[in-house]
């Protein structure tokens, strides 16, 4: 069955847009109470980021729950992983995060966790939409939902960062330059990082409601990376708006990546004994960090892009690592989802233990020279059985052998095809990727 309005992560738009208005959420609130209420009374968390519509959609989104019947504890801006660490442990049916993560202030989206602080079953989302097709009533007056705020919501998620690292862990001797990207991490991860010692300098932790992502964060590091730099620091930490994803900066304000960050986790867990299984990155996962965890006889697989498909690979092998470049790192040993904070102190820790830079530890990764080019679709067309194309591809891997690969991917969300290259020369890898793309550009 096809999904109306869930996508692969949530429901997400343009604010005042169908799906993403006051009345659409009232009606998505009274629906999914409907739905957890069938197993008697329910409790369901909310948490939001920062942009200014989060109030507009919490409270449609209240109503909607509370004329349902169903309790509604309210968090008010929190990080996505911390609503889904609230949601198991305030025991609640479910949690509801208002965020359009790295998008601009102008989008809004809505995304549930289970009560076990994982994405929401396909079949829960089925009936969620199959909900939305009835006609939205009220419940008795003595058995609406009630609503509170919980105020200690930002303690209570502080602490659970800090006891993810053991006791011993002292970051005194690190000055910490920390980017929140104006989102939902701005009272928390200046926090975690000071209360564990580090000198702490924060950036983008000035939210207005409109400046999330704006030019800061995990999308934008150019700030970060020249305030490293201009206040001599150890490192800079980026995390974007509703803090799922991380990206570092080195004392030499270089980028740091997901891909690399998850080799460095990789090989701290790995030299302990501790990483149970391998690594699963993604399609977009550089050659660099495969063959880099080859060497050291870490088996890794690859997912489809996003972090769902991520948490799948992880949970179908009981294995605890996984992540995209991007930044989005799960380290399912710890926590449910993916968690800026949380991978940002395993990387810390991997640091302190081996007594390096953040630089010296990326540097053991050799990462490939990556091109991609985008080709446009006028019309949809399944590239890849298109027989010039097969061999072409076909061609260029051979010429590739065992020093890099090849990867044709359609958008999911634009009529683009995808064209990349990656090897260990990157003016060559230039070269065979503008060749591809010129020969599918020639099959279209």
């Amino acid at each position: 069955m096809t999904k109306r309005y869930f996508g692969t992560d949530g429901i997400r738009g343009k604010v005042g847009t169908a799906p993403i208005t006051p009345d659409f959420m009232l009606k998505l609130g009274w629906a999914a109470g409907k739905v957890f209420a069938r197993e008697g009374r329910s409790k369901i968390i909310i948490g939001k980021d920062t942009r200014i519509s989060g109030y507009m959609f919490e409270s449609a989104l209240e109503a909607g729950l509370s004329a349902a019947g169903v309790d509604v504890l309210l968090l008010g801006p929190m990080p996505t992983p911390a609503i889904a660490y609230l949601t198991r442990t305030f025991r609640c049916n479910a949690g509801i995060v208002i965020s359009a993560s790295h998008n601009p202030y102008y989008d809004n989206g809505i995304k549930f966790f289970s009560e076990q602080g994982t994405k929401l079953p396909d079949e829960i989302e089925h009936a969620i939409e199959a909900q939305m097709d009835m006609a939205m009533t009220t419940v008795d007056a003595a058995e609406l939902g009630k609503a509170r705020r919980i105020e200690d919501a930002a303690g209570r998620y502080i602490e659970f960062c800090k006891g993810t690292v053991s006791g011993d862990l002292s970051l005194k001797d690190l000055k910490i330059v920390v980017d929140c990207a104006n989102g939902a991490t701005y009272h928390i991860a200046p926090k975690v990082f000071r209360e564990l010692g580090a000198s702490v300098i924060e950036i983008g932790a000035s939210p207005d409601g409109i400046n999330i992502n704006e030019a800061c964060g995990a999308t934008s590091t150019a700030l970060l990376q020249q305030t490293v730099i201009d206040q001599q620091a150890d490192l800079g930490i980026a995390l974007d708006g509703d803090g799922d994803r991380l990206i570092m900066v080195d004392h030499k304000g270089e980028q740091v990546d997901g891909d690399e960050l998850l080799f460095i986790i990789a090989m701290a867990l790995h030299q302990k004994g501790q990483l149970n299984g391998g690594v699963v990155g993604t399609l977009m996962s550089n050659f660099g960090l495969e063959q880099g965890l080859k060497h050291a006889a870490i088996p890794f697989v690859r997912a489809q892009v996003g972090d769902r498909y991520v948490l799948e690979q992880l949970l179908a092998k009981d294995w605890f690592l996984g992540g995209e470049s991007s930044g989005h790192l799960i380290c399912r040993q710890l926590t449910s989802t993916g968690d800026g904070i949380v991978a940002a102190l395993q990387v810390l820790k991997a640091m302190t233990d081996a007594n390096s830079s953040l630089h010296t530890l990326k540097s053991a990764m050799g990462k490939m020279p990556q091109t991609m080019i985008n080709v446009r679709l006028n019309e949809k067309v399944d590239v890849l059985s298109l027989t010039e194309v097969q061999s072409a591809v076909a061609d260029v891997e051979s010429r590739l052998g065992e020093r890099g690969r090849v990867l044709l991917r359609p958008s999911g969300t634009e009529p683009l095809v995808r064209v990349m290259v990656e090897g260990d020369d990157e003016a060559w890898v230039e070269g065979l990727c503008q060749e591809l793309a010129e020969v599918v550009r020639q099959a279209l």
